[in-house]
This record gives structure tokens, sequence and C-alpha cells, in this order.
């Protein structure tokens, strides 16, 4: 899907995606992917009133089929009704990377992540990584197997070396 999207649609796409996830968005769902693709302009008011439609049917307990109302909200371009930018603040909603980069935080402390990680991102093809300071990535899914111990290693060890070498 990623191919598809322009770069302005895809930082849409990304600033939005980890709360539509939370919602119930399935963005491996074919229909879900087409409507996205498909969607020529108003994309990113289309996220922002599956957002606050979803807060609305929350706080009346009232069911929401994310999936189905995102594909109508793309495809009839639907407005946001009462949106706050604060809403994409919301804890629930952060991105894999701020988590995981609160995470690391936590177990290391704040200063040796600071001193050992430039970045945590995720590529064009959807996976996360861990930028090294040392320029070296590795793939979350690794870290999350070996463990932060063996990442925190790692990223020393990597560290070491580069500058026994200058």
């Amino acid at each position: 899907m990623f191919k598809e999207l322009d770069d302005i649609e895809l930082a849409i796409y990304r600033k939005y995606k980890p709360a539509l996830q939370y919602i119930g968005v399935d963005f491996s769902q074919e229909e879900v992917q087409t409507a996205i693709i498909n969607c020529y302009s108003g994309m990113e008011s289309a996220f922002q009133a599956i957002i606050s439609y979803w807060i609305y049917k929350r706080k009346n307990r009232e069911a929401i089929y994310p999936n189905a109302a995102l594909i109508e909200a793309l495809n009839n371009h639907w407005q946001p009704y009462n949106w706050h930018d604060q809403y994409l603040s919301d804890s629930r909603f952060k991105s894999l990377s701020l988590v995981c980069w609160e995470e690391i935080g936590e177990v290391w402390g704040e200063n040796v992540r600071n001193e050992l990680i430039a970045d945590i991102y995720e590529a064009n093809n959807g996976e996360v990584y861990i930028l090294l300071k040392t320029e070296q990535k590795i793939s979350l899914t690794i870290a999350e197997l070996r463990g932060w111990d063996w990442v925190l290693d790692n990223a020393q060890a990597k560290i070491k070396n580069k500058s026994h070498f200058n």
C-alpha cells in the first residue's frame, strides 16, 4: 500500500495510523487499503472524522465498526465534527516507535538511551527499526526477540568499536 501513496499522503497516514489502529482499523484488509489508495482528497479529514466519531461512540457506549466506518468516511469525504488536535495526544494513540522509545528509557535510563539511540522509526515497508548512534539499525522484531539487554550490549559494543578505530 505504501507504494501507492505520495509523500504527503504517507505523512498523513503515519500521523493517524496509531490512533486508527487502536480504535480497531485493520490496515491489512484489502477493502481498507483500496479506500485509502483511492482517496484523492480529504484523507486527513476522513481520519479525523473517524477518530472523533469513535470518541463520540465510546462516550455514548455505542458500537462502531471501524473498518466499515473508515471506508465510508474516505469514500464519502466525511468532515470531522468537534475535532481537537489534542486527541492525538491520548496515550492510547501513541505510535509503536514512541512506545518503544519510552520503554527503552525506562529500562536503560533516559541518559543511556539518549547516548546510544539516534531514532526509532517506521520504514516505508512498515517495519520498525532502532537506529543506533553508530548508524547501525536493528529491527524492532529482532530487538523484542533478543531483549533490551541484548540491544544495550550490542549498542555499547558498537560504540566501543567505533571509538577504538578513531
